[in-house]
């Protein structure tokens, strides 16, 4: 690499050029893109050097658990500049999600030092952080010998970073004032519609503003459409049928999952409200709904959007953007339209899944793991992500106001960015923490299989759900 690219290189990130200027003049050196990348990387790996002793824990190895995703794919991409600016060897072992977290269990609940860093959702830490797996990040951020001065904690998305801390108390918000930060967001899905274009224009239909609107277009999808069907939704027995599309419906209609009192705990799954929205939820399933539902997970649903076997999803935002991608036989036909499933309601209220990063308590490692953790959460890699690869939708309020992340969405996903920004203020974690978290949510979503089969009535079905989790919780002392 000549030192005209590397000099360029350092002239845009040191904000004495432009973005535009450097694209041109990069050009004229006739450098190549991977050069450019590479000189690009360097430059900022000097830039944030300068400010902080990046070099502090050269020599040191880490080992990363990963889960096979996009996120950790643009993590993988750009170890070399961490390694570069760090002088800190890394080492991953990577499983796909089926096991995924069967083996970060393992791992955690042995003791192993194996891992120094791991990625979690939010929810796992409800088990891992007060079991005291987990590092409490707050005495690292708190650290200024330790976190570099540009690293700016609460440049990250507010709601993000609550869903991320937890007291251990059940029944406490999340975030409160003596929470711990048991993770550091890496990437998250928020929930709205993603639809075929060419399904949508060929009936002559708009994207559904509300449940009941759902179920009308979803009908007329599964009877029109020449074989698609009309909405795709999760529906195994997991807690992951849960946590999307339904519990951002379920929120949306003024339901809960708990009434927290100073008596302690209790369910209100058998509401009013929630009684209301479950029946149009199980009508949409049945009358629009995949025949195999209670089989799908989030691969189903996105194969099924991405081969053009159904009309739209209610499910993560990002599945509509993977989708829209090469190799998909609906590349560039898909849509994205923000949702407000209430008809009464004038906001959406989504849930939201974060893929983010923790440090295990069991590591020999750990401030050399916590110099990873910054760099991965941190701006610059949050824009190399969110440009370069598939760290859709990034954490960084910075990602999101980046010219260049946002003319990428314009360009290749139009409607993506508005339907973020008209989603994004009221999501957040909406499940009340408690550490019967996966066995609560799964009998739940066992309960919802059942109402669909019409094994039980909605009223009836909820009902004994709300007194079994009563049970559950009394058994385990909450």
């Amino acid at each position: 690499m000549t030192d005209k690219i590397k000099d360029l290189a350092a002239d845009f990130v040191n904000g004495n050029i432009s973005r535009r200027d450097f694209a041109r003049r990069a050009g004229a050196l006739g450098v190549g893109a991977a050069a450019v990348n590479f000189a690009l990387g360097g430059a900022v790996t000097q830039a944030m050097a300068a400010d902080f002793n990046w070099q502090a824990h050269k020599g040191k190895k880490l080992r990363l658990l990963l889960n096979k995703h996009p996120y950790a794919d643009a993590m993988i991409a750009d170890l070399a500049h961490f390694k570069a600016m760090t002088g800190i060897d890394v080492e991953y072992d990577i499983f796909p999600e089926d096991v995924y977290f069967d083996k970060v269990t393992a791992a955690l609940s042995s003791h192993s030092n194996r891992y120094d860093v791991l990625m979690t959702g939010a929810y796992q830490t409800w088990q891992y952080g007060p079991a005291r797996w987990l590092v409490d990040m707050n005495e690292y951020l708190e650290d200024s010998s330790k976190t570099a001065p540009n690293y700016d904690f609460n440049g990250i998305i507010e709601n993000l970073r609550k869903s991320d801390a937890w007291s251990g108390k059940p029944g406490e918000a999340l975030g409160s004032k003596n929470a711990k930060q048991w993770a550091i967001p890496l990437g998250f899905e928020l929930y709205n519609i993603s639809y075929n274009k060419r399904i949508f224009d060929k009936l002559k239909l708009e994207p559904p503003k509300n449940l009941p609107d759902m179920i009308e277009i979803g009908t007329k999808i599964t009877k029109d459409a020449g074989g698609a069907y009309g909405v795709s939704v999760r529906g195994s027995r997991s807690w992951a049928t849960i946590h999307p599309g339904y519990l951002s419906a379920y929120t949306n209609y003024g339901a809960k999952d708990f009434d927290v009192s100073a008596k302690g705990m209790k369910s209100v799954v058998n509401s009013a409200q929630s009684k209301e929205m479950n029946k149009l939820w199980v009508e949409m399933i049945q009358k629009c709904g995949p025949k195999n539902w209670a089989t799908y997970t989030w691969y189903e649903v996105a194969q099924d959007l991405g081969a053009g076997r159904c009309g739209m999803i209610y499910d993560a935002n990002i599945i509509g953007f993977f989708e829209n991608g090469p190799g998909n036989k609906e590349s560039g036909h898909i849509g994205y339209a923000p949702f407000v499933p209430n008809p009464k309601m004038d906001h959406s209220t989504s849930n939201v899944w974060i893929w983010s990063l923790a440090m295990s308590s069991f590591s020999h490692q750990k401030d050399a793991a916590w110099y990873f953790i910054q760099w991965a959460s941190g701006k610059n890699f949050g824009i190399f992500g969110g440009v370069k690869k598939q760290l859709v939708d990034p954490v960084r309020e910075t990602t999101w106001k980046d010219p260049a992340f946002k003319a990428r969405l314009d360009k290749n996903y139009p409607g993506f960015y508005s339907a973020f920004e008209k989603s994004l203020p009221d999501a957040k974690i909406y499940f009340t923490p408690q550490p019967l978290f996966f066995n609560v949510t799964t009998e739940w979503a066992a309960a919802l299989q059942r109402m669909v089969a019409k094994e039980v009535s909605v009223d009836e079905g909820l009902d004994k759900l709300a007194a079994h989790i009563d049970h559950e919780m009394k058994s385990a002392g909450i």
